[in-house]
Protein backbone atom coordinates (compact mmCIF):
# COMPACT_ATOMS: atom_id res chain seq x y z
CA UNK A 1 0.00 0.00 0.00
CA UNK A 2 0.73 3.33 -0.78
CA UNK A 3 1.82 6.38 1.42
CA UNK A 4 -1.04 8.13 -0.27
CA UNK A 5 -3.06 5.38 0.24
CA UNK A 6 -2.34 4.51 3.80
CA UNK A 7 -3.05 7.94 4.67
CA UNK A 8 -6.54 8.09 2.63
CA UNK A 9 -7.88 4.94 4.37
CA UNK A 10 -6.60 6.48 7.94
CA UNK A 11 -8.32 9.63 6.80
CA UNK A 12 -11.81 7.74 5.78
CA UNK A 13 -11.60 5.90 8.98
CA UNK A 14 -11.19 9.05 11.19
CA UNK A 15 -14.29 11.41 9.31
CA UNK A 16 -16.43 7.90 9.10
CA UNK A 17 -15.71 6.95 12.90
CA UNK A 18 -16.77 10.16 14.04
CA UNK A 19 -19.93 10.59 12.03
CA UNK A 20 -20.76 6.74 12.89
CA UNK A 21 -20.09 6.98 16.66
CA UNK A 22 -22.52 5.03 17.40
CA UNK A 23 -22.11 2.60 14.91
CA UNK A 24 -18.82 0.55 15.08
CA UNK A 25 -20.01 -2.26 12.93
CA UNK A 26 -20.00 -0.06 9.35
CA UNK A 27 -16.60 0.47 7.95
CA UNK A 28 -15.48 3.69 6.41
CA UNK A 29 -17.22 4.70 3.14
CA UNK A 30 -15.72 4.94 -0.40
CA UNK A 31 -17.03 7.81 -1.42
CA UNK A 32 -15.67 9.12 2.01
CA UNK A 33 -11.93 8.07 0.83
CA UNK A 34 -12.75 9.39 -3.00
CA UNK A 35 -14.13 12.95 -1.73
CA UNK A 36 -11.97 13.58 1.15
CA UNK A 37 -8.56 12.35 0.91
CA UNK A 38 -7.10 15.43 -1.39
CA UNK A 39 -8.22 17.83 1.22
CA UNK A 40 -7.14 15.58 4.23
CA UNK A 41 -3.70 15.41 2.63
CA UNK A 42 -3.98 19.51 1.57
CA UNK A 43 -4.96 20.68 5.05
CA UNK A 44 -4.17 17.92 7.63
CA UNK A 45 -1.24 16.37 6.68
CA UNK A 46 0.82 16.90 9.75
CA UNK A 47 -2.05 15.03 11.73
CA UNK A 48 -1.24 12.08 9.96
CA UNK A 49 -1.23 9.36 11.20
CA UNK A 50 -3.27 10.12 14.20
CA UNK A 51 -7.36 9.57 13.35
CA UNK A 52 -8.68 11.74 16.54
CA UNK A 53 -6.06 14.26 15.31
CA UNK A 54 -6.87 14.32 11.23
CA UNK A 55 -10.56 13.93 12.20
CA UNK A 56 -10.53 16.96 14.56
CA UNK A 57 -8.72 19.14 11.89
CA UNK A 58 -11.07 18.01 8.91
CA UNK A 59 -13.95 19.39 11.16
CA UNK A 60 -12.02 23.02 11.99
CA UNK A 61 -11.09 23.26 8.32
CA UNK A 62 -15.10 22.21 7.07
CA UNK A 63 -14.99 25.44 5.79
CA UNK A 64 -11.69 24.67 3.69
CA UNK A 65 -12.79 21.63 2.34
CA UNK A 66 -13.95 20.84 -1.44
CA UNK A 67 -17.89 20.81 -2.08
CA UNK A 68 -17.82 17.00 -2.52
CA UNK A 69 -16.32 16.45 1.04
CA UNK A 70 -18.32 18.86 2.48
CA UNK A 71 -21.40 16.68 1.18
CA UNK A 72 -20.04 13.73 2.21
CA UNK A 73 -19.02 15.25 5.87
CA UNK A 74 -22.37 16.48 5.68
CA UNK A 75 -24.44 13.58 5.12
CA UNK A 76 -22.42 11.24 7.56
CA UNK A 77 -22.85 13.36 10.10
CA UNK A 78 -26.91 13.18 9.53
CA UNK A 79 -26.70 9.77 9.48
CA UNK A 80 -25.27 9.22 12.56
CA UNK A 81 -27.30 11.93 14.53
CA UNK A 82 -30.30 10.12 13.15
CA UNK A 83 -28.54 6.68 14.61
CA UNK A 84 -28.15 8.23 17.95
CA UNK A 85 -31.26 9.72 17.55
CA UNK A 86 -33.00 6.18 17.39
CA UNK A 87 -30.60 4.79 19.76
CA UNK A 88 -32.17 7.12 22.34
CA UNK A 89 -35.74 6.53 21.65
CA UNK A 90 -35.47 2.47 21.60
CA UNK A 91 -33.77 2.70 24.85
Amino acid sequence: MTRLQTIASLFAFAITSLALQTSPGLAFSQEAQQMCSGDAMRLCSSEIPDIPRITACMVRNKHHVSPGCRAVMDREHAAAAAARKREAAAQ
